[in-house]
């Protein structure tokens, strides 16, 4: 997985390298989502912003056209509902017949926060020797089930969907953008650790286990007893699942580039507007993934690079 630290090493502006090209990026009526869009589209990227809302999705649009960006416009899509993936995979279809950058953007926290977590210091929240905070962060099982129902599953069958139509590009990305989150040094549980680091025998069939034992453990009021952080655990999981789900794809698919990223401590709605880094600034490091070039030396380091990054924690 990728850091923003990495990003500094390469130019954004790759538009000389390409020719027409077609993205789509998830939960991008505001905040990162929002920024990754503008950004592809001042290196002449048509993209098609997508959002759950209607009414917020068109307005972003509207937002981004008004400011000269006549190649953005919006699709709904609904990562939980199969009918609203389809419905995009159908448009693309009809309306271009590839599809060249996907942005795995869209993202839920998973707990019910309080105000005054976000006063907090970062290492009383997510270091490695974090205290229970379940007085300020509350996850039901439903915060966590639609967690992963967004964060890992709802990616996973937008990108089976599209990857056809991704196939068909002589450029292909796919940008997963994660977390730290997602480091595997905050699986608390040491036998899910051990399984996600185990990289040359990782399956999506081994990943969906890990998530389900945890939604079940979620279930039954078993998070600390099976050993699971307490704090985000179901946000933790989402992350450390799709960096394990990236490189499962990254390998099945090696025509196409396939990376995940953590954009850095960004202020958007998810971190309360906390981060210390712009959404402008945020969006650097995706937007080099989806617009690097034709080079296999720079995607053998990129590969290198989230190797070392994923299998070090």
């Amino acid at each position: 997985m990728l850091t923003p630290q990495s990003s500094h090493y390469f130019c954004i502006n790759l538009l000389q390298t390409f020719s027409y090209r077609i993205a789509v990026v998830t939960g991008a009526n505001k905040g990162l989502g929002f920024a990754i869009s503008k950004q592809l589209a001042s290196n002449g990227v048509k993209v098609i912003l997508t959002a759950r809302d209607v009414k917020r999705g068109n307005e972003a649009v509207e937002k981004l056209n008004s400011a000269g960006y006549s190649d953005v416009i919006f699709h709904q899509l609904d990562l939980e509902d199969s009918a609203s993936i389809s419905s995009l995979e159908d448009f693309i279809k009809t309306q271009f017949g590839t599809l060249d950058i996907l942005v795995n953007n869209a993202g839920v926290q998973g707990a019910i926060v309080k105000d005054e977590f976000w006063k907090l210091h970062s290492d009383e929240v997510i270091g490695e020797n974090a205290k229970p905070l379940k007085e300020l962060v509350q996850q039901t099982y439903e915060t966590a089930e639609n967690c992963l129902r967004t964060n890992y599953y709802g990616i996973k069958q937008l990108s089976k969907s599209l990857i056809p139509l991704l196939l068909l590009s002589n450029s292909a990305r796919i940008v997963n953008v994660s977390s730290i989150a997602g480091q595997l040094k905050f699986i608390s549980n040491e036998n899910v650790r051990k399984e996600l680091e185990d990289i040359d025998s990782l399956t999506e069939e081994k990943v969906d286990k890990v998530v389900e034992g945890f939604l079940e453990d979620v279930r039954e009021d078993l998070i600390e007893t099976k050993g699971w952080r307490v704090n985000f655990s179901a946000y933790f999981v989402s992350k450390a699942a799709l960096n394990a789900y990236t490189r499962i794809l990254a390998s099945k698919y090696p025509k196409i580039a396939i990376n995940s990223i953590h954009p850095g401590y960004v202020r958007t709605d998810i971190t309360h507007n906390t981060g210390v880094m712009t959404t402008e600034e945020g969006a650097k490091g995706p937007v080099m993934l989806a617009l690097m070039p034709e080079d296999l030396s720079l995607q053998r380091t990129m590969i290198e690079l989230s190797a070392i990054s994923y299998t070090s924690v």
